[in-house]
Order: structure tokens, then sequence, then C-alpha cells
């Protein structure tokens, strides 16, 4: 980046902070590009529910800000933040999970991520779209990245591609350059894959390391926020703010004992892989690749990986797997089901105000309003891979999910089986071969990270012969994020695999 060649396409947090100090740009200019950005390419790949009405406002104090100060202000400061539509904000903008169910409703405060996002001087652009409800309302009845207030979002490298979830629009809006930087949230996989799915970098963080107060809640045992960003690095950067302690977030004094003394970014390390030990699990995650390019790309990623300095250690075997990546057959969805009705019932409740006050008043409001709440808009995605799907809401999750009755013996049983899944499978797998993390190819590893909180982090690392891209996912045990970092950073400038889409792109 020099002289005039600077471009805000693809630009990374640190080349934006250098041009804002060589005075070649300002928070508004960028707030500008990225607002036009939307109002271009948001009608076809509805990545945005709503954009902030201050954002504008809130990038010229920013810019007087930077006037004022004499010392640096932080990587953060003036940069546009897209949040995922299930993180409070109490401003002008909603937080519906894209339902209209709860548009209208008002949070007391901002999520807690919001809040360290302010301080540390970023700028609230809007809300990203998502699959409705994080997909639990029907998880067979309606196309990921679909929502009554957005439609359907759509990948902007392959159209008639599906974006994954639930966190899509975040990783549309930042792949095809309407935001820099975005969160999402992840239960099972909805960081991963559609970081995985638009080729992006999607780190999904140690359950607890980062605040979920104020965020609508799905299982609030697997739930965690994290960043969705084009590199590792403005990751990494994006996780320096957000993780920390938080007083309305039980889990997070457990959380940031994991957080090294100086912040993660000391480990963004060009030879991050070096030394480490990166176990392949062939079975079924290798074996299940069906595109010739992405295997080829997975065998030639490892090789790289081991001539960067890398132990792999193949054809490992993780216990009871089909068992762990079938979550009806898990039990998983039974706690998702009984942890959903507590979690969400408490969340409305301590609204300041809102149209539904309890699961039962939702599956209510979507009886009631069916024009709202079945799928209107006929996309291509729909057309080409789903028209069974256009249909009204098959609602038979949220139905099941208010049968419930808080965590029962059966229920508790469920969790001690998914404990001894984690602890008999992946970490027996990883403290007995001595591993810093296990290397997958796509997203198809997520249900054992889930099960057991575990981080895990994905860089763009390829494309599929239809243009399709996939990653390549590091995961390791809780608060192994340093390593997950010095790897996933190595590995991405060894491999500097990333090109823009077709839609949004420079």
């Amino acid at each position: 980046m020099e002289g005039l060649d600077f471009t805000i396409e693809e630009a990374t947090i640190e080349e934006i902070q250098q041009a804002f100090a060589e005075g070649r740009l300002t928070a508004r200019k960028l707030v500008d590009f990225y607002l036009h950005q939307i109002e271009t390419l948001n009608p076809v790949l509805r990545g945005v529910i709503e954009v902030n009405p201050d954002a504008q406002q809130l990038a010229d104090e920013s810019d007087r800000e930077k006037e004022r100060s004499k010392m640096g202000l932080g990587e953060l400061h003036g940069i546009p933040v897209l949040l995922k539509d299930t993180i409070g904000t109490n401003d002008k903008l909603n937080t519906t999970a894209g339902s209209y169910a709860l548009l209208g409703s008002k949070v007391g405060r901002d999520a807690g991520v919001v809040e360290r996002l302010r301080k540390a001087g970023a700028i609230i652009l809007g809300k990203a779209s998502l699959s409705e409800w994080y997909k639990f309302r029907s998880l067979s009845g309606v196309p990921n990245g679909w929502c009554a207030r957005a439609g359907q979002g759509v990948n902007s490298y392959v159209p008639s591609g599906t974006p994954c979830g639930s966190s899509s629009g975040s990783a549309i809006s930042v792949a095809a350059n309407m935001v820099l930087v975005a969160l999402g949230t992840e239960t099972h996989s909805s960081i991963i894959c559609p970081s995985d799915h638009n080729s992006v970098v999607g780190l999904k963080p140690t359950v607890g390391l980062t605040s979920r107060a104020g965020v609508i809640p799905m299982t609030p045992r697997w739930d965690t926020v994290g960043p969705i960003c084009r590199t590792v690095s403005d990751a990494v950067y994006v996780l320096d703010v957000i993780a920390g302690l938080d007083p309305r977030d039980e889990a997070t004094s457990e959380g940031a004992k994991f957080i090294p003394e100086g912040g993660y970014k000391q480990f963004l390390d060009e030879n991050g892989l070096k030394g480490k030990r990166l176990g392949i699990v062939r079975h079924p995650f290798v074996e299940k690749v069906l595109d010739t390019a992405e295997l080829a790309a997975f065998e030639l990623h490892v090789d790289t990986c081991r001539k960067r300095g890398a132990e792999v250690v193949d054809n490992l075997k993780i216990d009871d797997i089909e068992i762990i990546l079938e979550p009806n057959h898990s039990g998983e969805v039974s706690i998702m089901m009984a942890e959903f009705k507590a979690a969400i019932n408490i969340y409305l409740k301590e609204l300041v105000d809102s149209p539904v006050r309890s699961l039962a008043d939702i599956i209510a409001f979507n009886e009631s309003n069916a024009e709202l709440t079945s799928i209107e808009v006929i996309t291509l995605i729909e057309l080409m891979q789903s028209p069974e799907k256009l249909t009204e809401y098959d609602p038979h999750t949220f139905i099941a999910a208010e049968k419930t009755d808080g965590l029962g013996e059966h229920e508790k049983a469920i969790l001690e089986k998914l404990e001894n899944l984690s602890c008999n499978g992946f970490e027996k797998l990883m403290k007995e071969n001595g591993l810093d993390a296990l290397m997958t190819p796509g997203s198809r590893a997520c249900p054992v990270f889930a099960i057991g909180g575990y981080p895990a982090i994905t860089v763009p690392a390829g494309y599929a012969s239809d243009g399709m891209p996939f990653g390549i996912c590091f995961g390791g045990l809780k608060g192994s994020e340093p390593k997950l970092i010095e790897i996933s950073y190595a590995f991405e400038k060894a491999t500097n695999v990333r090109r823009p889409p077709p839609l949004g792109g420079s």
C-alpha cells in the first residue's frame, strides 16, 4: 500500500489505520464507502438487515477524536463493525434474530462485546442478517441464510450456492467488502461454516472467552461470540478487544483465565507453524470431501505445513465420531431445545420493551402473522437447491422446545454422555498425541468443537471446481487460541489463497 495505490477494498485494519495516520483516509470516508457498498450490493446479497442511522455522525466524532489525540487510539478506533442481528445495541438499531416477532423490542444496555467495541472506538455500522433464530425455529424447513426481515442471503462467490449459517450475513458482508469486520455467534458451526463458505476468516473462541451478555441466547453452555474478518490479523485485533471478564456473564470468570498477558496480537507469527504438531483425522473429515479440487488443495496445504516446520500426525481416529457428528443421535439437539426455552424466556422478560415475552408468545406471533413469517421471496438459491422448501416454516423445533421442562434426569444423562464423548474423543486424541491443533478441510468438524466448548478458526484455502470457496479449519482444546493464532496466521501467510468475490470485490 503506497501513495495513491491505496484502495479500501480488501484493505486490512493495519492498512486502514496507516491511511488514517497519513491523512489519506478518514473514518467518515470509510463509513461512506461501506454505506455505498451496502446500497449497491445489499439488494442482491442481503447480508445486512439494517444500517445504523447514526453511523456517519459516529464517524465524524471519531475523526474529531483523532485530531485531538496525541497518542495512538488502538487498532479498532474508527473501524466500522457489523453485528449479527442477535447482538444487542442500546441505540436506534433493532435486535431481532432476523424475526419480525422482536421488531421494536428495546434492550436495556449494549451487549458486553458492544460495550468493549465502543470503548475501543469502533463504529457500529449496522446489523447483519442471519439464518432466522439461529435456524432453530426449523432445522430443516428453510434454507441457510434466510430470515424474514432480510430475505435470502446470497453467497457472493457462487450465487446459486449456500452462504451457510447462521452468521451468514456477517460472512457475506465481510467477503463482499460491505464492511471491514463483523461479529458472529456460534453454538454449532455458525461462525466456522459461513466463514468457510464465503472465503473469510472466522474465529470461534473458547466458550466464556467473550461475553454473551445482551446477546439473544441459543444454548448458553455452548454459545460464543467471535470475529469474522478477511484476515487472521484482523480477527485477532477484534478478539483482543472483545475478550475478557464481564460480570453479567459468569462463564467469562473462567474464560478470562485463558487470556494471555499482553493479549493475542503477540502470536501473529509468520513462523508460527514451526514445531507445531497437527493432527489429521481422515475418517470422516477428509474421506467425505467429494470435490477433487478441494481434496487436492487440502493435501497441498498439509504439505505446506510440513515444509513450514509443522509435524503432521496423520491417520488419527476420534472415538465415537459418528455419534458426535449426528446432533440428534448424540443428544445435542435435545439439550439445545431445553436450554433455548429457558434462556430465551429469561432474555425476553428482561427486555425494556418487547412485543413478545416468552417462547410461547413467539410461536403465537408466528401462527398469527403467517404473511410475515413464511418465505416470501423466491431466490435463485431456493429455486436451484431447495424447491421443496418454498413453503411456510416447519415450526416443529420451536414447538418441541416449548414442550420441554428444563434440564431433567433425561437431559442430565445426555450431558454426561456428551462430556464423555468429548473427553474420550477429541480431548483424548489431542492429549495422547501431543497435538497443538486438529486440521480439517471445510467445516465438518464443528460438532466436535461445539459439544466441548472448544475454539476453532477457519482460513480461506481455495475454491472448488464450481468456484465455491472452502477453508481449512484448525481446532484445539479450551484456551488454545494462542497456538491456533500462530498456526492459522503462518498458514495464511504461506498460502495467501483468498481472492475477492465476483460480487463486491475490488
